[in-house]
């Protein structure tokens, strides 16, 4: 492809995270420079939050809070406006502290005579030194100032987004921001309706932002990538922008978001905001997008590419998709930071668990070992679209290849894998590769718990770099694994993880209830075994989801094969995913739900691990059936 005379920005919007950048602009930018394209990209996301929490942000929040009606006030906003001038006074070493750019501020942050506390610091009166000390450096240990300091500056920064919640937005979460307008939401009504209000302090900043980073790039092109629900509204409203603002932009939607649920869309709204949007893996639609643009290919040549054809009133929404082979990974290129504010990005710190934490802490180089996912039969997956069904690998010298190149860009040697379940082979070989050339790195991510992860293999893996993984229990039941086709079994898992920590890597376990056919009795079995999985030290962290059942998973195309019947859907011309359906059991998942999470959010601080597990529900349950001695027989005790 020869050079193209547009510039293309792609923009992370809000929200995705605050550690890290979010990796498919990095992406979808080193490929189209690969290709001759001018692309640069820019992460509004992190800029949002920023902005948001300055001295000056925090007197128009306080503006926001007083003009509320009434005269009592929520806990949060209560202490926000007591505090006032000690929140402006910290919140800018509190930012920097984050960042990691003023490290010895931590001291004064551990002492708590710092930072104003508001409501969210209750969450400390869970810690209890059995000594009878202070019960946070009993939790974080004597020579954790610096972590003791990050949980304390990740509260603070909790409360302010309560405020700002509270007193300015409604909808603001730092991940999960305004989803509900955009997860299978049936119509676009909704979002239109939020998008037509007037704005709210969060939307004037993110317009001023926007023009900004607009004025700064000069773009003829925006790409937006929106992977979750809770990047969809403030995608729609940066598009909202450059329309109002630049109507020569062309602005174009993908991401996992689009990939998922908006694979039927009818709605010709959507494109009041956006001119394109791409299905499925970027790099080949975009392609074809800029030739067309460049006038080298005709509209009804496009790749995989919804459209609008007529006016917004008249107008009906049209899918092109003229068949192309997709962009081999071995050609995608390396992503690159280059752009991104890589020494700007948040570490903070939720929870105290080891395991957990990598989620939010640290700045990681995400990386993909490859494309898809080698196993594809899991029935509660989204096994038939193609960012799961369509594995593609590459060898371990172009994958090193792009290790090396990723470090010599960002200085920073930790990765993070981020395919749906890296293959063990590859895993190896990137080992052995990493050995060979005399490399040093650390990376985690996320596997399958099968037996090519031998005790040996762990411990190479460890040597190279490992540092933690994470994968599927799923519901610890061998009778459940087999009718989600996961391909293990519990005393397998529990062999493969006590390998990793025996290697010294931490393990987390993805965990689900409220799967098809599952019974009270099932749950109670599934929660033994979880926390003897915990005792016997084969897993540090863990969450549970609760099951979702979607259009495109076995389960949702094919209930009847797990004895669930599939509610009805109403018309559709928005989105498209979650589908209710009927387990003829009629368990009250929800409540059960909650003693699961209260249960392992207690494991994973090594508390209640010799507890009946009878005793963390609510309601009377069956005494669970498993052997108390089932997983410590696995291992061979």
């Amino acid at each position: 492809m020869q050079t193209s005379p547009r510039r293309v920005l792609s923009i992370i919007p809000p929200m995705t995270q605050l550690n890290t950048p979010y990796p498919s602009t990095a992406y979808l930018t080193g490929f189209l420079r690969s290709r001759g394209v001018d692309a640069v990209q820019d992460d509004l996301a992190l800029k949002l939050v920023l902005e948001l929490f300055t001295p000056a942000s925090l007197a128009a929040l306080r503006e926001k809070l007083r003009a509320l009606p009434g005269k009592k006030r929520p806990p949060a906003l209560a202490s926000f406006d007591a505090q006032f001038q000690r929140y402006t006074a910290t919140i800018g070493p509190a930012i920097a502290f984050l960042q990691g750019r003023d490290p010895t501020i931590a001291h004064r942050i551990a002492s708590r005579a710092f930072l104003p506390e508001g409501p969210r610091f209750a969450s400390l009166d869970v810690y209890i030194d059995p000594d009878g000390g202070d019960p946070l450096a009993w939790a974080f240990g004597a020579l954790g100032v610096q972590d003791k300091a990050r949980h304390l500056a990740t509260l603070y920064l909790n409360d302010l987004a309560d405020v700002l919640r509270e007193a300015a937005d409604s909808r603001f979460e730092f991940v999960r921001y305004a989803e509900s307008l955009a997860m299978a939401q049936p119509t676009f009504t909704p979002l239109a309706a939020a998008l037509a209000a007037p704005p709210t302090l969060v939307d004037e900043t993110l317009h001023r932002l926007t023009l900004d980073t607009l004025a700064r790039h000069q773009p003829q092109i925006v790409l937006l990538s929106v992977p979750f629900p809770g990047s969809v509204y403030a995608a729609f409203r940066i598009a909202q922008t450059i329309k109002a603002h630049h109507p020569e932009i062309v602005t174009v939607l993908g991401g996992g978001f689009v990939n998922t649920e908006l694979r039927e869309l009818t709605e010709p709204r959507v494109f009041d905001y956006f001119d394109y949007l791409t299905l499925d893996d970027g790099e080949r639609p975009l392609l074809a997008l800029l030739e067309h643009l460049d006038g080298k290919r005709g509209r009804s040549r496009l790749v995989r590419t919804y459209v609008r054809e007529g006016d917004a009133k008249t107008g009906q929404v049209r899918y092109i998709n003229l068949v192309e082979p997709d962009v081999p990974f071995a050609e995608v290129g390396t992503p690159t930071w280059d752009g991104l504010p890589l020494d700007r990005y948040l570490s903070i710190l939720d929870m105290l668990n080891p395991m957990h934490r990598l989620w939010s802490d640290g700045r990681w180089n995400k990386l993909t070992v490859a494309h898809g996912c080698y196993w594809k039969k899991c029935s509660f997956c989204d096994v038939s679209l193609d960012y799961i069904g369509r594995y593609d690998g590459i060898g371990a010298g172009l994958l090193v290849d792009r290790i090396e190149a990723v470090v010599n860009e960002t200085g920073q040697t930790g990765f993070h894998f981020v395919d749906e379940a890296a293959p063990p082979k590859a895993l190896k070989a990137m080992a052995d590769e990493l050995a060979r050339r005399n490399r040093s790195i650390s990376w985690w991510g996320n596997i399958r718990f099968e037996k090519s992860f031998t005790p040996e293999l762990c411990q190479q893996l460890a040597d190279s770099g490992c540092i933690a993984i994470s994968g599927g229990l799923e519901v610890a039941s061998d009778r459940l694994l087999q009718l989600m086709k996961k391909g293990v079994s519990v005393d397998q898992v529990a062999r493969v993880t006590k390998g990793f920590s025996d290697a010294g890597i931490l393990v987390h376990a993805y965990l689900m209830y409220g799967f098809p056919t599952q019974t009270v009795q099932d749950t109670v079995d599934a929660l033994e075994y979880v926390r003897q999985l915990f005792d016997a030290g084969c897993i540090q962290s863990g969450f549970f989801h609760r099951f979702v059942c979607t259009v495109h998973s076995p389960v949702g195309q094919n209930p009847d094969e797990f004895g669930v019947t599939l509610k009805p859907l109403p018309p559709i011309s928005f989105a498209k995913n979650d589908v209710g359906f009927i387990d003829p059991t009629g368990v009250d998942h929800d409540s059960l739900g909650v003693a699961l999470n209260k249960a392992l959010y207690n494991y994973m601080h090594g508390l209640g691990l010799d507890d009946d597990v009878r005793n963390w529900f609510s309601a009377k349950v069956p005494k669970t059936r498993v052997p108390r001695n089932f997983i410590a027989r696995a291992l061979g005790g």
